[in-house]
């Protein structure tokens, strides 16, 4: 099945995304980085799934989310009948659910429910047993109870139930997760947990102060953006998945279930655009517990909760999506110098300022320590926005980020009266700009370039006009866009780097999709340097790349047309905000445009 066959539920703890035919292949329980309990996506159905679909080979189906809701609604069209597949995961409940309802619509139609639970990313069978609180299951520390209102029983280490739904009755069932330690949970109603969500997430979304022509993309993304939150604490993840791949076949499958502190800022930063400023609180409540202590030790990453330690290792036993091995759990880029990160927490601060939030004397105290540090350290070569896995460069797009952090730190002075040393950052600033403008511009090439001394370029270079290093109007500026759209548009796509070349750059095999969030902030560059109507055309063809239900995943492939990278991707939706927001007049006048920090 395609990555972009699947859809995507979730309750701001964990996720489970869905195919088309009513499977459920991946499921984490009871994190986003927690081990998955089904992992089919990265195997086979004996690693782990659960399908709910009718008995008939080949229905027609289509699917939606009802609007504004993350509510997934599949819909089978047989001989027979017609049956709608219900999928939510409720938020704020005591316990972890998933709720699947099978609802007649139309005659008759047979239908099969398969249960296949495999705990410790598919490799443990678990302990299966009934009783009176239902189908209970045990593995380690973890345990679920499956509750229907059709009997079920096993089948080849399975749980299968065969059964029939007529037109207008319901079918319900409710998988919980809770420590194997404690006693199952109350059973909740299938129904009632189903129209408590769908108010929730609407009444949510009515907070949305976006008004332009693009809401239901806008919409559609923001609530992903709000799913792939972790509540409890305020940190907001990369990405739903591990591994999948950036190429099919290939070995770029890295572990996104953790909040990467430049994606949460970049995320926090269309939410705060959007109006929703109390995710902005509760991200700056997690960033000051993540990163307290020495800013020396300042990670790139953490787990959902802060935790610092993130050992990458891989899963021998599961085949990989698609045969794309290896296979990831945890990421050992946490242990990178990335120089970037200092200025994008800076600009997502300082915009939290503009917007009325207060961060408080701690925020304030932790920002100049990373002032502090980027003045020690701004210097220094780093492994840059893209991680690479080969040696440090000096890249410019992590000098201009180490410039936008002492800028946002000067602006706090002159617009807030903060306390800092005014003079001092002011000098600090106009070095570091300096320096960029002598060493990361190649005069010959007419464009900036990738890092010192090198004649690559790089789609991060796109940020110069967007955080306020130089205008879109300077020569250098217009010239690194035009250099980009020549040497690094393929298919119409923006790619991170020259795709053939990338080993010199990462120490990897060469071979990726085009890393959707640059093609968004070539729609920014574009609409400020007056050229609306291409901002706006490029824009139109990656809303195309979304699939039916508005979903992008990390990257695309344009030769085979389809989304390739982990799935659904924070930062891919957040270009889209970002770029809505930037061509919308009715939101943004011509010279208000803006985009991620």
């Amino acid at each position: 099945m395609k990555i972009e066959d699947y859809g995507f539920v979730g309750n701001m703890r964990t996720c489970a995304l869905i195919g088309r035919n009513g499977s459920m292949d991946w499921l984490c329980m009871p994190r986003f980085d927690s081990n998955a309990c089904m992992a089919a996506l990265l195997g086979e159905e004996g690693n782990g799934c659960w399908q709910i679909a009718p008995a008939a080979a080949e229905p027609r189906i289509s699917r939606a989310y009802r609007q504004d809701t993350l509510i997934l609604e599949t819909t089978f069209e047989t001989e027979t009948g017609v049956v709608r597949l219900i999928d939510c995961m409720p938020p704020h409940t005591a316990h972890r659910e998933v709720v699947r309802i099978v609802e007649g619509v139309r005659g008759s139609v047979e239908m099969r429910m398969r249960l296949i639970l495999r705990l410790d990313y598919g490799r443990t069978v678990p302990w299966v047993w009934k009783d009176a609180e239902g189908l209970n299951v045990v593995a380690g520390p973890d345990a679920f109870v499956l509750r229907s209102t059709v009997p079920t029983h096993g089948e080849d280490l399975s749980t299968v139930a065969d059964f029939t739904v007529r037109e207008g009755e319901r079918v319900n069932f409710v998988l919980t997760w809770y420590p194997s330690h404690e006693s199952p949970p109350p059973a909740i109603d299938a129904g009632r947990a189903l129209e408590h969500c769908e108010l929730y997430w609407r009444e949510w979304c009515a907070r949305c102060t976006y008004t332009g022509e693009w809401r239901e993309a806008v919409m559609r993304s923001l609530l992903t953006l709000k799913a792939l939150t972790y509540a409890p604490t305020g940190g907001i993840v990369a990405a739903a998945t591990t591994s999948l791949p950036e190429q099919i076949g290939g070995v770029r499958n890295w572990d996104y279930r953790y909040c990467w502190l430049r994606d949460a800022t970049f995320t926090l930063y269309s939410l705060m655009e959007a109006g929703y400023t109390e995710e902005a609180k509760a991200w700056s409540g997690w960033l000051l517990r993540a990163v307290a202590g020495d800013p020396s030790q300042l990670q790139i990453m953490y787990g959902a909760a802060g935790e610092r330690g993130l050992p990458e290792f891989e899963l021998k036993h599961l085949a990989g999506y698609e045969d794309s091995r290896p296979v990831r759990i945890g990421n050992a880029a946490a242990e990178q110098f990335q120089l970037d990160v200092h200025g994008e927490i800076m600009d997502a601060m300082h915009l939290a300022r503009r917007v009325g939030i207060r961060t408080g004397a701690n925020s304030w105290h932790l920002q100049r320590h990373l002032v502090n540090f980027v003045e020690q350290h701004w210097q220094d070569p780093d492994e840059g926005i893209w991680e690479v896995r080969g040696p440090r460069q000096h890249f410019t797009h992590s000098k201009v980020m180490a410039w936008v952090a002492v800028d946002r730190a000067v602006k706090a002075i002159e617009e807030f009266n903060l306390e800092g040393d005014l003079e001092r950052w002011r000098a600090l600033r106009q070095e570091i700009h300096d320096d960029v403008c002598t060493h990361g511009y190649h005069p010959a090439r007419g464009a900036f370039t990738q890092a010192y001394g090198s004649e690559q370029l790089d789609a991060s270079l796109l940020m110069i006009p967007l955080v306020g290093f130089l205008p879109a109007t300077d020569p250098r500026v217009a010239g690194t866009v035009q250099a980009i759209r020549r040497e690094l548009v393929f298919g119409g796509l923006v790619y991170r780097y020259h795709p053939t070349e990338s080993v010199t750059v990462d120490g990897l095999p060469p071979g990726e999709g085009a890393f959707l969030p640059c093609s968004f902030w070539l729609v920014d560059c574009l609409h400020l340097m007056g050229q609306p109507d291409e901002a706006r055309s490029l824009f139109n063809r990656l809303l195309g790349m979304r699939n039916d239900l508005g979903l992008l995943a990390e990257e695309y492939d344009p030769r085979h047309r389809r989304l390739v990278g982990n799935f659904p991707q924070a930062f891919s939706h957040v270009g889209l905000i970002n770029s809505a927001q930037n061509l919308s007049p009715e939101v943004l006048g011509p010279a208000e445009a803006r985009s991620s920090p």
